[in-house]
């Protein structure tokens, strides 16, 4: 959630910044709805006080004024705690769905105003026609999505053989990289409750894109960053516990319900999938400092695999909802293209306000947001395409990195 101290102070700044984001997010309502909001609990609370009043006044005798004038408040008042709890859900439907303030220096526009900060390495060259990874992984016996469909339904996969050592190798390989980083082992429950997600800023906006549990509330995880930032919801660090890393590895599991394209077949998007994810909390003042680490951290383990990648500085109508700002690391696959394997965010103190994360500051005492910060490191199907596609030989077989055969697999 945005801070209100700062869109009541300097209104057009605040939605100015806001429309960056989402130019349709009806920011001023929003402040409307905040006026209304106080206005209505002030008459609420000078109501109560008067109620109080009489019932002291009515400990020395019920006189006919008191009687008659209790009733009158009275009535007024549940008027008036009716339309404050009208008021109060109009206001935080809308307030939930408010994006974060991005950062003043991001860009405005969407994926074609983004600003590549950085590419790495060189794409593959090949002597023979190759393959993608669909072809390769098929003729291998790496994976089948028959199978998959037959068990569950379209866009699932089933791993076998040597597709199942890649998966494992690369976890193993991506959490000791993270480990050596700073990052703390987590592995948190596949099924999170609804506060969770709406803490974590998935909910209301992106409901419809969660498995949802028919009879019981619960709902699996779109990401470990939703287990992770729960993982100290309603906490007060003590400054010299900040920064705080987690790294974890899980299945996510996304309905993304109409996102499938023509050229996103394989294991390019999916509704269940391996992810490594990376999560910081800091202090506001380091939290720019930390998202360099975390970047740095993530494409880390790119340059380790010799992959070829670039990295981009999203624009604003690009950047995920609860982000300030975002940083996209894109792997070259060949058949495809660049595809983002990782996503790094600065959220700001935007989750934190939600799951009242704080911490307490050394010199004055008081209790203060932290900033989270996230990032993929990395999304495992993805990059293990862009592994077979650039390794592939001309005999259809891969040849595997050297920095993952020590994970005991080949």
């Amino acid at each position: 959630m945005v801070d209100l101290v700062l869109l009541r102070e300097n209104p057009e700044k605040v939605i100015s910044l806001l429309h960056l984001k989402d130019p349709s997010f009806p920011a001023r309502e929003l402040l409307k709805k905040d006026e209304e909001l106080r206005m209505i609990r002030v008459q609420v609370d000078d109501l109560r006080q008067q109620k109080n009043q009489l019932a002291k006044q009515a400990q020395q005798g019920v006189t006919q004024e008191i009687r008659e004038h209790s009733i009158t408040i009275g009535k007024k008042l549940r008027e008036l705690e009716a339309s404050l709890e009208l008021a109060q859900t109009a206001f935080d439907q809308l307030y939930l769905s408010c994006p974060n303030i991005p950062f003043e220096t991001i860009a405005q526009g969407g994926k074609e105003a983004n600003r590549v900060v950085k590419q790495e390495g060189s794409k593959p060259a090949f002597q023979f026609v190759p393959k993608n990874h669909v072809e390769l992984g098929t003729a291998l016996g790496w994976f089948d999505f028959d199978a998959a469909a037959t068990i569950v339904g379209s866009n699932f996969v089933l791993y076998k053989q040597d597709g199942v050592k890649l998966i494992y190798a690369l976890a193993m390989f991506m959490l000791k990289h993270n480990q050596e980083h700073g990052f703390s082992l987590i592995l948190p429950p596949y099924m999170v409750n609804e506060q969770s997600l709406t803490v974590a800023s998935n909910f209301p906006k992106f409901k419809d894109q969660v498995y949802a549990t028919a009879d019981d509330p619960y709902f699996l995880i779109p990401t470990a960053e939703v287990s992770l930032t729960n993982l100290y919801r309603n906490h007060i660090f003590e400054t010299n516990d900040l920064p705080k890393r987690l790294t974890s590895w899980t299945s996510c599991f996304r309905r993304e319900a109409g996102s499938y394209g023509a050229a996103e077949r394989g294991l390019i998007r999916i509704h269940q999938f391996e992810k490594v994810e990376i999560y910081s909390f800091t202090k506001p003042e380091d939290s720019a400092a930390e998202l360099d680490k975390i970047v740095a951290c993530a494409e880390g383990l790119l340059k380790k695999l010799g992959l070829h990648y670039r990295i981009s500085l999203l624009a604003g109508q690009d950047c995920s909802f609860p982000s300030a700002q975002t940083f996209d690391i894109e792997v070259w696959i060949p058949s495809q293209g660049y595809y983002e394997v990782s996503s790094c965010s600065n959220c700001t103190d935007f989750q934190a306000r939600r799951g009242m994360i704080r911490y307490r500051d050394e010199v004055t005492h008081k209790t203060k947001l932290v900033h989270t910060l996230n990032g993929s490191s990395l999304a495992l199907p993805r990059l293990m395409v862009a592994l077979m596609e650039t390794y592939q030989q001309p005999d259809g077989t891969i040849q595997i990195p050297e920095v993952l055969k020590q994970y005991g697999v080949w």
